[in-house]
Formats: structure tokens, C-alpha cells, sequence
């Protein structure tokens, strides 16, 4: 599974990495429409996973057959994509903007990958967890090690992308890094389905709809809003422990948020009453998206990292000896090097020694590693800002205006801000995927996963949100753009300071809203209670 999982992040981020160098340098498209479109294609494709969760996890195919038809619109949108940036009929002449069609049949290709790409997040993830089981407690502890390995493997699949992919196409041609990404993309896919024999598949009761059971629940505690709610949770409806046990299905004990919406469990219900279960379920769900909505600012810096510092990449000294010139893309290897480094290190001696002293088997709660995330996120927002400055300075001294001008800078000033996003995501990437599936009710653990996915999504999409309202408004109101085709006459220090403040108001309201978040509570006889 994880080698998989190395593959194929090794042909999307081949293919996402150096896509905004790709539509400004080879399409001839503006700088925010490029920063734009990235951002919306990317938001598609970790959007796009809710669809491929929701049919695995309602029962019309199942994971398996969710994972091999996503894996087949996957190919066609690789195959696609090579022969629109190999075909001459199907790229732009040299210098020269790309037509409608060659600009349609490109985008087919980028949102073909999209949706397969899409789709196999949330499942993926999902059916590797699904290998372990959760009766067996040295199995429930080696799947809190799963999630940071899985991190892992997609952090050697993008490292080996922006290092060799991205090397390839500024210096051999583009087409033959899209080339490498789909033999890249084939070979997992062969990996994938050479471990078929090996597969656990986790049983799945066909006859509950939880996604209707989380509508239900909101309906009834309305209709009841007016009845008075017992003083013990014990007098709520609820089955006895053997209904679940004979279902195969995981009992959750009541918790105080959301009171409200006990009141859909209220026996003396004109409607049948849901159990305490089906309202904890909710609750999960609720709690859940609190902290999605305090992820969209995170989120976004991962889109920012692709695309801004990218371009802010290529205004500076790029030369590493006499003729060799770092591609500004290729940089991002080094958060991705950070992540190797940390990941094992977080798993092999941090948890064990925070173990030791917590109690708590992953450590340190999972709230409390994506606040450390956070935390790390607005520091290195603080040396962004920082850097961009020392930029500025360095223009106005040497009186620097056109956009083609090298700023006499080293592109190694932008090393620390990679290190510390990379030190940041360590905590943020693996244990918000965790986080989610962990406390998603059993029977939505593919739903569970696209909170993950989702908050990337939206968070791509409101980097084009920032970024065009950036531009438009400070155009107007000061004449100087934040953001504008041309790095070297813009403030970008100034949309960095800004991005600095709103993570730290972030910040905050993600330490309120975790103080009073309750960790989900299930009653499964041989398993030990979640952390």
C-alpha cells in the first residue's frame, strides 16, 4: 500500500509542482490566472474525493471497486495529458499563446486526474487503515504509526518528483517529465493490484444509511425542541451492547456537547427516537467540521507553497556553481526532506518518549500535534515576510524593475521557510488525516477521510480567493499590486505580513475551539477506549 502511495504521489506532484511555471513559461498565461487556475484544479482534485468516498462507504461498489474505476479514469487523464504536451498539433508554438482548443484538451487532461486522483484520496488512506485490526491492541497501535508512514511514502513520492520530474522538464523537455510521471502512475497501479491476494476487507452493513441517520437526527431533535430532556443520559433510547455486538457495529457513549441534539434520543418521542449512537454520530460529525473550518487557513499555505513560492523563486539567484541553475520548483524538495527527516523521528522517539510521560498512546492528543502545526505555520509565515523584505531592499538598491531582472540574491534565502512549513506539516499533514479518520463514526470512515481532503481543497480555493481579491483591490486603492506579474514592482512582504496575522487569529480560535472538543468514546468490549 505504501509503495503505492509513493508512486503515485511521485506522478501527481510531477505533474502539480511546476504546473504554475508551466502555463506562465509554455501557455504564455498571466501570473494570477495561472496562481488561479492551479489553485482550482487543485481544489478539484481534493474536492472531487467526498464523490469516491461517498460511493465506497454507501455500498454501490464498495472501496476495492471505488479504488479500480478511480484508477481507471486516472490513466486515461495521464495518457491524456502526455499526448497534449507531446503531440505538436496539441501544444502552443514556441512563444506563442496556446489555442482554445489545445488550452480545452489540456485542462481535459488536468481534471481527468482530478477526478481519478480524487476519488482514490479519502479510499486509499481508508483501505490501508482497514488492513489493521482494531481488536487486536498491538495492531490499533501500529495503525497510529500507519498514518505517519503513509505521510512518509507520499513525502518520497514528492521529493523524487521536484528533485528528477521538475529537473527534467526546465532542462530536457516538459513532455518527457509528464512522460515520467505516467509510467511513474502505471507502476503503482500494477504495485496496487499485485496485493490483492494479501487484502483485508472490513465487512460493511448494507441496510444503514448513516449520511440519512446524520439528517435525522438534526429533524428530530427539531420537531422535539419543545420536550424536556431527562436528567441521565442512561434514560435515552439506546440499544443494549449485544445489538451491536451481533451487527458488527460499534456502540458510542454519550457525550455532553451539542446537548441539543439529545433530544432526538428522547424516548417519549411522537416520531421513533433515534438511539444515542446515531446522536453521538452527529455530534462526531459536527465537532469534526468545527475544526475543518479552523483548518482553511493552514490549507491554504499548502497552496501558496506551490504556487507563490515558486514564482518568488524565479526572480532570484538560482546558479549553484558555474552552469547549473536550481529550478525555483525543485526547492519545495527541501520541505519535502524536512518531512522525511521529522516523520521518522516523530514516530520512533517523540511518541514513545511523550508516551512515557502522557500515557496517551499516540503521545501527545490529536489536537494537540495540529496545534503545534499551526504554531509552526505562523512562524514560518514570520520568516516569509521577513525574507520578502530583504528582497525588497536588495531591488531598491540595485534599482531593479523589469520582471525578467535576477535579483542578486541567493534562492537559498527562501531555505528556512521551506524547513519550518515542512517541520509544521510533519505535525499537521499525518495527524489531520488521523484526526479525522479516528473520529469519524465507523460506518463513514470514508467521509471521515474527505474533511482531510476537503479542507486542502478549500483551502486551494481560497488561496484564489486571497490572491484575486489581493490583486484587484490593492491595484485600485494603492496602484501597486501585492501581486502582480511582475515580483520585482509588488508587495508581496505585505500580503506575507498579512497571511502572518490572520494564522495567528487562526491560531487562537483553534486553541478555544480544541479546549472544549470532546474525543469520540466507543464501547467495543476488547478495545481499549480512543485517546
Amino acid at each position: 500500500m505504501v509503495a503505492y502511495q509513493a508512486l503515485e504521489r511521485f506522478a501527481y506532484f510531477g505533474v502539480a509542482a511546476n504546473l504554475v511555471n508551466y502555463m506562465t513559461s509554455q501557455l504564455h498565461k498571466d501570473l494570477v490566472s495561472s496562481i488561479s487556475d492551479v489553485n482550482n484544479w487543485s481544489g478539484v482534485a481534493w474536492i472531487t474525493p467526498i464523490l469516491g468516498a461517498y460511493i465506497a462507504d454507501s455500498h454501490y461498489m464498495g472501496r476495492f471497486w471505488t479504488v479500480t474505476l478511480s484508477l481507471l479514469i486516472y490513466t486515461i487523464g495521464v495518457v491524456l495529458l502526455v499526448l497534449t504536451t507531446w503531440l505538436k498539433s496539441l501544444r502552443p508554438k514556441w512563444n506563442s499563446k496556446a489555442s482554445n482548443l489545445q488550452l480545452s484538451l489540456f485542462n481535459l487532461s488536468l481534471y481527468t486526474i482530478a477526478i481519478g486522483s480524487g476519488a482514490l484520496k479519502p479510499n486509499m488512506s481508508t483501505f490501508g487503515a482497514d488492513q489493521f485490526d482494531d481488536f487486536n491492541s498491538k495492531e490499533k497501535q501500529l495503525k497510529g504509526s500507519f498514518f505517519n508512514w503513509w505521510t512518509f511514502h507520499t513525502s518520497c513520492g514528492a521529493l523524487v518528483a521536484t528533485l528528477a520530474v521538475v529537473y527534467i522538464q526546465e532542462k530536457v523537455r516538459w513532455e518527457c517529465g509528464y512522460a515520467l510521471c505516467a509510467i511513474g502512475f502505471l507502476f503503482s497501479v500494477i504495485v496496487f493490484f499485485l496485493g490483492t491476494p494479501l487484502y483485508r476487507h472490513k465487512s460493511r452493513n448494507a441496510k444503514t444509511c448513516h449520511e440519512k441517520d446524520f439528517i435525522r437526527v438534526i429533524l428530530l431533535a427539531f420537531t422535539n425542541r419543545n420536550l424536556q430532556l431527562p436528567t441521565s443520559p442512561s434514560e435515552l433510547h439506546e440499544f443494549d451492547l449485544q445489538h451491536y455486538v451481533n451487527s458488527g457495529t460499534r456502540q458510542i457513549h454519550h457525550t455532553p456537547r451539542f446537548r441539543f441534539l439529545d433530544k432526538a434520543a428522547i424516548k417519549e418521542s411522537k416520531n421513533a427516537a433515534c438511539t444515542v449512537t446515531q446522536v453521538e454520530g452527529t455530534k462526531l460529525v459536527l465537532g469534526m467540521l468545527e475544526i475543518w473550518l479552523l483548518m482553511l487557513i493552514p490549507s491554504n499555505f499548502l497552496a501558496v507553497e506551490m504556487t507563490i513560492f515558486v514564482k518568488q523563486g524565479t526572480t532570484l539567484d538560482r546558479g549553484l556553481g558555474q552552469s547549473f541553475r536550481i529550478p525555483a520548483a525543485s526547492l519545495w524538495s527541501f520541505l519535502v526532506v524536512t518531512m522525511l527527516i521529522s516523520l521518522p523521528i516523530y514516530d520512533t522517539y517523540f511518541v514513545p518518549f511523550m508516551r512515557r510521560r502522557t500515557g496517551n498512546m499516540r503521545g501527545i492528543t490529536l489536537l494537540q500535534r495540529l496545534g503545534a502545526g499551526i504554531a509552526v505555520q505562523a512562524v514560518a509565515m514570520a520568516v516569509c515576510c521577513a525574507v520578502e523584505i530583504q528582497r525588497m531592499n536588495v531591488i531598491a538598491q540595485q534599482h531593479i524593475s523589469g520582471h525578467e531582472k535576477i535579483v542578486p540574491m541567493s534562492i537559498f534565502w527562501l531555505l528556512p521557510q521551506y524547513i519550518l512549513l515542512g517541520i509544521a506539516d510533519t505535525f499537521l499533514m499525518s495527524g489531520l488525516l488521523e484526526f479525522f479518520y479516528d473520529q469519524s463514526p465507523e460506518e463513514m470512515k470514508g467521509l471521515g477521510t474527505t474533511f482531510f481532503t476537503s479542507s486542502v481543497a478549500a483551502g486551494s480555493f481560497l488561496c484564489t480567493f486571497l490572491v484575486t481579491m489581493t490583486d484587484k483591490v490593492t491595484g485600485k486603492v494603492s496602484g501597486k499590486r501585492w501581486i502582480g506579474n511582475n515580483l520585482n514592482d509588488s508587495h508581496l512582504d505585505y500580503y506575507y505580513a498579512f497571511l502572518f496575522v490572520i494564522s495567528l487569529l487562526n491560531f487562537g480560535a483553534f486553541l478555544w475551539a480544541s479546549s472544549g472538543y470532546t474525543y469520540k468514546k466507543e464501547n467495543t468490549l476488547e478495545l481499549e477506549s480512543p485517546l
